[in-house]
């Protein structure tokens, strides 16, 4: 079980933005850090009763979690694919045409994309809801039900594999990517996206409703930077490119509570800091 409570969410930002003013971010004066003590304060005394008790997670796999969360994936507003989608597309336009591999490719967006682009398109994801959404979505692909320790295709049968914002639910990186090298052909490229670590403890943590309305939390590993390469440099992947976009200003950052009750808090705790970590590989 996981305790999560509003108010510590809501301090919690204060601290970040507190931690980034005593480092130096530019802006964050002593009027700003006043202002984050005396709110601190204000959380206590005020909204602290507002905002009522804390809750108890539980926990679920990713297939029952994407069971629930496929029917309003793709809904306009999500705002670490706005974030991601288009760095990762830069990318891809780079590449040329062949046989690609979307690997965890649940509703399809990035199928989608590359097919638009000529790909001859293969779909692998655990979810036979987000599978039902894909097929949907490209009608021209390939889709199989499958896991990405054990890819159902051959060795060397694929020209560029894209794994994205999945990776964060397996507990070591290095099986996966071994089967991602293992159906490249040799130079082939395998492009990466993840929430990045820093966003998991701004409540990025991927989560459903439970049965009795309490959130459930999908499986959620904190890979660092490092752990990508530790994992692709001895199967012989080459970096060739990383980026790490940042969250944008945003008016709703942290969410309602924390428009309500923090929002300049919020704003510095999120803004610039690190969304999404984006890999571009190719094997020899």
């Amino acid at each position: 079980m996981t305790y999560q409570h509003p108010l510590a969410f809501l301090v919690g930002l204060e601290g970040v933005a507190l931690l980034r003013a005593f480092a130096g971010d530019e802006g964050l004066d002593r009027a700003f850090v006043q202002a984050r003590l005396d709110e601190v304060r204000r959380l206590l005394d005020e909204a602290a009763p507002e905002l009522g008790d804390g809750v108890e997670t539980g926990h679920v796999g990713t297939v029952d979690g994407y069971r629930i969360w496929s029917q309003t994936y793709d809904d306009p507003g999500n705002p670490l694919i706005e974030v991601e989608e288009p760095v990762v597309h830069r990318i891809l336009d780079e590449l040329p045409a062949g046989v690609a591999l979307d690997a965890a490719c649940g509703t399809g967006r990035h199928a989608e994309y590359l097919a638009a682009r000529e790909h001859q398109v293969i779909g692998v994801d655990s979810s036979p809801d987000m599978l039902d959404r894909a097929r949907k979505r490209v009608p021209d692909g390939e889709f199989h039900e499958g896991d990405l320790h054990a890819l159902p295709l051959p060795d060397g049968s694929v020209d560029l594999v894209v794994c994205a914002l999945a990776l964060t639910h397996v507990p070591d990186l290095a099986p996966v990517l071994s089967e991602f090298a293992r159906v490249l052909r040799p130079g082939g490229h395998l492009v990466l996206s993840d929430i990045h670590v820093a966003s998991l403890y701004l409540g990025g943590v991927a989560h459903t409703a439970g049965p009795d309305g309490r959130p459930d939390l999908l499986p959620a590993s904190r890979h660092l930077v490092g752990d990508y390469l530790n994992a692709a440099v001895p199967l012989g992947l080459r970096p060739v490119r990383c980026e790490e976009p940042r969250w944008p200003a945003n008016p709703w950052a942290g969410g309602p509570q924390a428009k309500q009750w923090c929002p300049d808090a919020a704003a510095a705790a999120y803004e610039a800091t690190p969304a999404a970590v984006i890999w571009h590989f190719q094997r020899p």
